[in-house]
């Protein structure tokens, strides 16, 4: 048997095997049960930071695996600007149907963001208004092969190829889900099921945490990223070794790009009728006021009289592809997965290939936001499938370093 020399195995170390870029941890959570048709929403206020994806999406279960036909639906924030994208990843091998949207401070306002989905169309609100419909070949792209979507979120850092330029420097930021709720659709109308408010401080049953690689390869999503606090879901992108979501609501100091969620009072969108508390310091018009927040007065009830939504794989997250081909859109959006959101292609949603979270199956490619490991993705919800492990060489690189460290001494010896 042929025996590879250390100087080999420094080779593979640093150029056969992709490395992490830096040491950050990110954070991906989902539903264990993929819904039918209906309105899924969310309020959401997503990350900030320049190269940092933040998503909500809908991600097919399984869509990672090989030859299987892909689909997620993404809300996706990008960019330093903040902007969100909504992305339709489908097909076998899958394309990105991206369109950008201009809205009003996703990152530093909540907002309720919803998706219809109807056997005839597929519509994207933010706050009860209508920005993007599709219907013909995208609508039965989906209601010919997906039975049920979960519901996904996560947040993760990006590149120049898409999210925009990350540096750690900004770390931590984090994403605020405020609530969720899921209305079934019955052919003319949607009714509710069930509603998460977050009220308990432990995590909902019936969800679950990834642990796998986010789309590109720059982070592991780590349960310890997801926690509730103050009523609110917290998705945290940090360093590996400040994990968790310190400093993250208002009275803690929370750090370069990550500054608190402050009350806005259901300005934006006030809740649905019932009332449901807006974000935090101000309660929706006809509930209960947060402490020391004033009634939200002048809120609009969401379309349908549904509770006002807010809010990916990959283009993590929708589902960013995280396990499948570069679908060349955002969030797992698009192509084949990328790494919420649960959402890949080059979405937000799945986690990379590898071995499925827990509620996830395993692939060979990483849709964006949702499942399993080792893939790359470009979208928030979405990933891009790949096939090399995220922490791949790591153990060779360490070898290497002391093989190196060894050389220069004898080297220096020779010399002296």
């Amino acid at each position: 048997m042929t025996r590879i020399g250390l100087p080999a195995l420094c080779f593979l170390a640093t150029a056969g095997f992709p490395r992490l870029a830096f040491a950050v941890a990110s954070g991906e959570f989902y539903t264990t049960a993929s819904p039918g048709y209906g309105r899924f929403e969310a309020r959401v206020r997503f990350a900030a930071g320049d190269g940092v994806v933040s998503s909500f999406f809908l991600w097919k279960d399984g869509s990672e695996i090989e030859g299987t036909f892909w689909n997620e639906l993404d809300f996706e924030k990008v960019g330093a600007d903040c902007h969100v994208e909504t992305n339709a990843i489908f097909g076998n091998p899958p394309s990105n149907h991206s369109q950008s949207h201009p809205l009003d401070n996703p990152c530093e306002t909540y907002h309720t963001y919803a998706y219809e989905w109807t056997p005839d169309a597929i519509v994207w609100l933010v706050d009860g208004v209508e920005i993007r419909r599709e219907t013909g070949p995208t609508a039965a792209a989906f209601a010919e092969n997906a039975s049920g979507m979960q519901l996904r979120f996560n947040v993760w850092p990006g590149d120049a190829s898409f999210g925009g330029n990350f540096s750690p420097d900004i770390l931590p930021v984090h994403q605020y889900v405020d609530w969720v709720q899921y209305s079934s659709y019955d052919g003319g109308s949607f009714t509710v099921e069930w509603r998460e408010d977050f009220d308990s401080p432990t995590l909902p049953s019936g969800w679950a945490t990834g642990n796998w690689p986010s789309p590109k390869n720059r982070s592991t999503h780590n349960p310890a990223n997801v926690n509730i606090v103050d009523g609110h879901l917290v998705i945290s992108l940090t360093a590996d070794d400040a994990l968790g979501p310190a400093g993250a609501m208002p009275g803690n100091d929370s750090g370069a790009g990550g500054a608190p969620p402050g009350g806005d009072g259901g300005s934006a969108g006030a809740d649905a009728s019932g009332g449901v508390p807006a974000a935090t310091g101000g309660a929706a018009s006809g509930g209960a006021a947060d402490s020391g927040g004033t009634a939200n007065a002048g809120g609009t009830t969401s379309s349908g009289g549904s509770t006002d939504p807010a809010g990916g794989t990959t283009s993590g997250g929708s589902v960013a592809t995280e396990g499948g081909s570069d679908p060349g859109g955002p969030s797992g959006s698009g192509g084949a997965p990328a790494a919420v959101g649960g959402s890949s292609g080059t979405g937000t949603a799945a986690g990379a290939p590898g071995a499925p979270a827990s509620g996830g199956s395993t692939g060979t490619s990483d849709p964006g936001q949702s499942p399993p490991p080792a893939s790359t993705s470009d979208g928030g919800g979405c990933s891009l499938l790949t096939t090399r492990p995220a922490h791949g060489g790591a153990w060779l690189g360490a070898l290497c370093a002391a093989f190196l460290m060894v050389v220069r001494r004898r080297f220096h010896r020779s010399q002296g």
